[in-house]
């Protein structure tokens, strides 16, 4: 079921240019640009057990996105992992996600706003699985998008930008009103490309396929797991991928900072049984991201 408190109603504390304010204090006017023209990037991250996973990493993109969207968060990488740091600690959190965003603000309304001041916030919360966990252990269920990934050339896609997600909200919507939990979106060229938050894996044959993600998100935990393959001996082959192959496969699971390592049963009517790979990367992402089990396995 839906967490039903609203996101603006909460009780603690979000880091807000440069200090922690009381969390319904963190407001942005109406005519914020980023509302009206989606000039905004943003970063998804998990803490387990009170340490944020591949912090620095997710830094080091929202600052590169910043770029990509034409302006410079006025901070630094290490300022911003402490702000993620700070909020976490200030709200009392263990295992949590994390969303630090910067956005254009309200000096300027129209297509140009050249000198309007760069923001960024930090928040935390608790947030279990992105899918029910009675889904999740069975392998979710998996329709075909409408949209498509854009052109490189249409859009800026190596940019973790807000309005990318649109047409994803779209799509997550469609499918849910369908009974499926996630959709599968292909590329402008018709080829397999990721699903509405997650990067995709496919396995036939002991080895995994996954796509070339040329015009989208190469995703933190993607590469993530893609390491954990390869310290495993398990081939990994990037490439285009076809939807016509899709029933050639045996086994497929998603990624992602949220979806973290999830299993898929179908896709379209192309029916898959998590297996051996598939168990052995949850588990071994489980244990990487936790640091107990990490502790432990040193």
């Amino acid at each position: 079921m839906a967490d039903l408190v609203p996101y603006h109603d909460r009780d603690g504390f979000i880091w807000l240019d440069g200090k922690l304010v009381p969390w319904r204090d963190a407001q942005v006017h109406l005519l914020t640009h980023a509302l009206h023209y989606a000039s905004a990037v943003f970063e998804g991250e998990r803490a387990y057990g009170g340490e944020i996973f591949k912090l620095t990493e997710h830094s080091e993109r929202l600052i590169a996105g910043g770029k990509i969207m034409d302006f410079d968060i006025p901070y630094t990488v290490a300022e911003i992992d402490q702000a993620c740091r700070d909020t976490v600690a200030a709200n009392n959190l263990v295992d949590c996600y994390v969303r630090p965003i910067a956005w254009r603000g309200s000096e300027q309304m129209g297509v140009s706003a050249q000198h309007s001041k760069i923001h960024l916030a930090v928040a935390a919360w608790n947030w279990g699985s992105y899918f029910p966990m009675d889904q999740r252990l069975k392998g979710i269920r998996i329709t075909h998008a409408q949209y498509r990934r854009p052109d490189p050339a249409c859009a800026p896609c190596k940019a973790k930008a807000a309005g990318l997600y649109m047409i994803c909200t779209i799509e997550k919507h469609r499918a849910e009103r369908a009974g499926y939990s996630d959709a599968l979106m292909l590329d402008y060229r018709g080829r397999v490309a990721e699903c509405t938050g997650a990067n995709v894996f496919l396995i036939k044959d002991g080895v995994i396929h996954t796509p070339d993600p040329d015009c989208f998100l190469d995703g933190i935990t993607r590469r993530t797991v893609i390491g954990l393959a390869k310290a495993r001996g398990i081939e990994v082959v990037e490439r285009a991928i076809m939807p016509e192959e899709l029933g050639s496969f045996t086994e497929c699971f998603i990624t992602g900072t949220a979806a973290e390592v999830t299993p898929v049963s179908e896709i379209g009517g192309h029916t898959y049984k998590p297996a051996a790979i598939t168990e052995a990367l949850l588990n071994d992402y489980t244990a990487l991201v936790t640091p107990s089990k990490r502790a432990a396995a040193e």
